[in-house]
Formats: structure tokens, sequence, C-alpha cells
């Protein structure tokens, strides 16, 4: 996957930040999607674009565990969060909703804001292709790639309950 990189280069991101608290009764993930990053960038939403890598400091998504702020990043079309580490509960919402998120610091400093970046998941390869630099991460286990590539965790638990079939 690549995208246009979205450097948002502080520390402790929350997920009040990502997506504030009186967004998150709304159901529908593109309503979600508008409020995206919206505590700190109100206007985030109208730049992102299909494929985008937003980039973050450490503790990305600390604070309150709120599954909404992972599916309003999904919803503003983002295709991953590359940031020094994460909160737990936000990588767990994460991971549990098909969505990426890789932890790895070198990639945050090696890449600016609008910059083209490319996820090498099978590899473990964060590229800056317009700088010609590439960052190592620890790639996923198999059972993460199977919960990311089956769409999450429900996705998952029903394909090994339906022997295979999404009915």
């Amino acid at each position: 996957m690549r995208g246009k990189a979205h450097l948002f280069d502080r520390d402790r991101i929350s997920t009040d930040e990502i997506l504030p608290a009186r967004h998150q009764a709304l159901a529908d993930d593109a309503e979600l999607a508008k409020h995206a990053m919206a505590g700190i960038d109100p206007e985030f939403a109208q730049r992102s674009a299909r494929g985008d890598i937003l980039l973050a400091g450490r503790e990305f998504g600390f604070g309150t565990a709120r599954e909404a702020a992972v599916r309003a990043l999904a919803g503003a079309r983002v295709a991953a969060v590359v940031a020094r580490s994460f909160a737990p509960a936000f990588f767990r919402d994460a991971l549990n909703n098909g969505f990426l998120a890789i932890e790895c610091p070198a990639a945050v400093d090696g890449v600016r804001d609008g910059d083209l970046v490319e996820v090498d998941l099978k590899d473990g390869v964060v590229r800056n292709l317009i700088r010609g630099t590439a960052f190592g991460f620890v790639p996923f286990t198999p059972f993460a790639l199977d919960i990311l590539e089956a769409g999450g965790l429900l996705p998952y638990v029903l394909r090994q309950t339906t022997g295979g079939s999404s009915a």
C-alpha cells in the first residue's frame, strides 16, 4: 500500500484528539470520518485521500479505549498509522478492526509531511519513495496477518466458524 504521509510528530495523541468524544455516538463510519483527527487538525478529513498514511509519535491513541477512533481513521481513508509506539488499547482496537497500526520509530524520523510512503507488510518495511529510504519494522505474526487480511477479528472468527465462507 502507498499513500501521502500526514505527519503528526508529537507524543501522546489521545483518542479524544483522534475523535473528539462529542462525535463518539455516531454510528455511520462516513460520519465518524468527517471528524478524524479533529482534536488536532479539524481540516484533516478534507485533506486525506484513500491510502494515505498517518505518522505519529509515542503512545498514539492513549487514553480511553475508543474503537470509534479507529473507525474514524479508516473512514477517512487512512490505510495505516505508523507511530513510534501505540497505546495498547488502541493497538488492540486497530487489529480487531482490521486496521494497520505499525510501530516504526525510524520511519517517523525519516518521513516528512506530504512524502509518498509505501508500507510493505510482507517484508516489514516502510519506504519513503520521495527520499529513497527504507525503515524496517517487526513484521506481524501470521495470526495477526490473518486477522488483518480478514478485515478484523469478527470476520476472522466468522470465517473460522463457518468453514471459510462469509455467510
